[in-house]
């Protein structure tokens, strides 16, 4: 009698709740974020474009799910959860929150494909936090800033690259390498390479 092989991308229950959890404790961050949010852009509107440094407080529950959940959809679930979850508390942004959500989690699963979910490292999660910087800032300048000029643009887009990088990318690696040292992801397999 032969073993069955394991699919290491099939979805465990484990996967499932652990990344639902991710997305609802993130989904409250993000609502509190979204209440930052007012007085912090109040402080950078002197320079256009500048605002985007604050977006990756709204794009690490995509970066965190995939690190630790490691299957394809991990991404794009957890961060969709966290948008629904602040849409659902009272994001002043309503629905369109879930757009967001799912655009951005969609930049970071684009970069966790690109790797073929084989390389988690942090140079990786810091792709998978650019790539959803650029999805976050593409979707604010057609959703949000319609026509602004080739400058704002630029600028938005760096910003948002750089606070995808930082705070989607590099904030989410060092709180898995935190989680997999204190024991939290034992039945994951970032808890036993970290």
């Amino acid at each position: 009698m032969h073993a069955t092989p394991v699919n290491k991308f099939r979805w465990r229950t484990v996967d499932i709740v652990v990344a639902s959890v991710i997305g609802v404790a993130s989904g409250i961050i993000f609502w509190a974020w979204g209440l930052a949010y007012g007085p912090l852009s109040a402080a950078l509107a002197a320079t256009p474009g500048l605002t985007a440094l604050l977006g990756g407080g709204w794009l690490f529950a995509a970066v965190l799910g995939g690190l630790i959940v490691r299957k394809p959809g991990a991404a794009i679930f957890t961060e969709l959860i966290a948008a629904t979850v602040s849409a659902l508390i009272g994001s002043q942004w309503g629905f369109g929150t879930l757009m967001s959500g799912l655009v951005q989690g969609l930049g970071a699963e684009l970069v966790f494909a690109l790797f073929l979910y084989a390389n988690w490292n942090v140079f990786t999660a810091v792709l998978a936090g650019a790539g959803a910087g650029v999805a976050m800032s593409i979707n604010d300048l057609v959703v949000w800033y319609p026509g602004v000029d080739a400058g704002f643009q630029t600028v938005y887009v760096i910003c948002g690259i750089i606070s995808g990088a930082v705070l989607g990318g590099v904030v989410p690696w060092f709180i898995v390498r935190g989680l997999a040292r204190a024991g939290a992801l034992s039945r994951f397999a970032a808890g036993r390479q970290n």
